[in-house]
C-alpha cells in the first residue's frame, strides 16, 4: 500500500464525514496500492476504514504480491462475494463508494443493508490523485520527456503526400520504440482545414504544401499520461497561418507565466482567452484552457472559466489554447505544467515557435 495516499484518502474522507469506503475503480486502486489489475465482469474492491481494518476483495484468479500491505480476501467465482463484501462494512455507518461502482454491485449491496446509508464520496480519491506525490512527478516528467522524443523523430516523417492516418500509425510505434507503454489516447493529427475540428480524428488526407499540421498526441509510462499539441506549417506559411499561431502562442506562454499555488484556475483560462479574444479570435476558442492528467489523460479538475479550485503544489494540467477557423485552418499549442511551491514547471520542452516543415 501507498500509505501516504491511503492517509490523503482517509483525510478526505474525515472531512467529508465519512469513516469507510469501498473503492472499486481499478486505476484508483492501482494508485493506492501499486497494483493493476483488470477484472472485467468480476468483483474487484478495496475498502478503507479511518478505524483501521482495510481490506481488498480479490478474485482467485488473480496473482498478487504477498507483500500487497493490506488484507486480502479472496473469493472464487461461485463464492458470494458480495456478502464478504457486507461483513467488512461497518454497517451502522454511512458507506462512501466510487462512481465507478457498477448497479449489479451496489444494488446487492444496498438490499443486504450492508450499511447505513450510501454515499457518492468519488472526491475523496480524487482530490487526492490531483497532487502529485515525488513518485508520481518523477514518472510524469518521463512521460513528457518520450513524448518530446517521439515528436521530434516524427518531424522527418512529415512529407508531402504522406498521410494524417500514416503519421499517427508512425507515431504510436515511436512510443514503444522509445520505451513508453503505448499511448494515453490515440493520437489527433490534422491537416489543413482538417485542424478546424478541435478533435479531428486522422483519416487518409494527405498533405499538401501549405497546410498547417496540427499533432495532439501523448503516451503511457509506468502508468502515467503525457499529452502534448504542436502545431506547424508544411513548406510555405500565409500571413494568417502567422497570425493565428502568434495569438496561440502568446496566449499559452501567458497563462503558463501566471501558474503558481493559489491562482483560481478560471483565472488562467481568463489570461488566455482574452488575448485571443482582443486579437479578433474569441469565438473560435471553442473549449477550456487545460485538463488535469495523471493515472488517466483526463482527470478530475479543469482549467476552466467554471473552475471552483486554486492551483496547489503537486497539480498537474494542460495548457492548451486553441483557435478554429471553419473550412480554414486550426492552430491548438498544449503543454503539461507541474505547479511547484513557487510557480510551475514546464513538463514539454519542444520549442514554440511557429516551424515551417519541408
Amino acid at each position: 500500500m501507498k500509505q501516504n495516499r491511503v492517509d490523503a484518502v482517509l483525510q478526505n474522507l474525515e472531512q467529508m464525514g465519512l469513516s469507510q469506503m469501498l473503492i472499486t475503480d481499478p486505476l484508483a486502486i492501482f494508485y493506492l496500492t501499486g497494483r493493476m489489475i483488470q477484472p472485467l465482469e468480476r468483483f474487484y474492491g478495496l475498502y478503507l476504514n479511518r478505524r483501521g481494518g482495510h481490506k481488498i476483495f480479490i478474485n482467485l484468479l488473480e496473482t498478487v504480491p504477498e507483500d500487497l500491505g493490506v488484507e486480502k480476501v479472496r473469493f472464487s467465482d461461485t463464492d458470494p462475494v458480495l456478502d464478504l463484501v457486507a461483513a467488512a462494512v461497518d454497517s451502522r455507518e454511512p458507506l462512501g463508494v466510487d462512481k465507478n461502482l457498477p448497479a449489479r454491485f451496489l444494488l446487492p449491496l444496498i438490499e443486504r443493508g450492508a450499511a447505513g446509508g450510501f454515499v457518492n464520496a468519488s472526491l475523496a480519491i480524487d482530490r487526492a490523485r490531483a497532487v502529485k506525490d515525488e513518485q508520481e512527478r518523477a514518472l510524469m516528467r518521463r512521460a513528457s520527456q518520450l513524448n518530446d522524443m517521439a515528436l521530434e523523430q516524427l518531424r522527418p516523417w512529415i512529407t508531402a503526400g504522406v498521410s494524417e492516418l500514416e503519421l499517427a500509425e508512425r507515431l504510436t510505434k515511436l512510443y514503444r520504440e522509445l520505451g513508453a507503454d503505448g499511448t494515453s489516447f490515440d493520437p489527433l493529427v490534422a491537416f489543413g482545414a482538417n485542424a478546424a475540428s478541435g478533435h479531428h480524428w486522422p483519416d487518409d488526407t494527405r498533405l499538401q504544401p501549405g497546410d498547417v499540421v496540427l499533432i495532439d498526441a501523448g503516451c503511457i509510462y509506468k502508468g502515467y499520461c503525457s499529452d502534448m499539441t504542436r502545431t506547424y506549417v508544411y513548406q510555405r506559411a500565409t500571413d494568417r497561418q502567422r497570425q493565428v499561431y502568434e495569438v496561440v502562442r502568446r496566449a499559452n506562454e501567458a497563462a503558463e507565466q501566471a501558474v503558481r499555488p493559489g491562482v483560481p484556475l478560471r483565472e488562467l483560462d481568463q489570461i488566455a482567452r482574452d488575448i485571443i479574444t482582443e486579437a479578433g479570435f474569441g469565438p473560435q476558442f471553442t473549449h477550456r484552457l487545460g485538463h488535469f492528467i495523471g493515472l488517466e489523460d483526463h482527470e478530475f479538475g479543469d482549467v476552466s472559466a467554471s473552475a471552483a479550485d486554486a492551483a496547489a503544489p503537486g497539480n498537474v494540467f494542460s495548457i492548451e489554447p486553441g483557435v478554429y477557423l471553419a473550412g480554414e485552418l486550426g492552430v491548438r499549442i498544449e503543454d503539461l505544467v507541474l505547479v511547484t511551491e513557487t510557480g510551475c514547471e514546464i513538463l514539454n520542452a519542444l520549442p514554440k515557435e511557429l516551424e515551417i516543415i519541408g
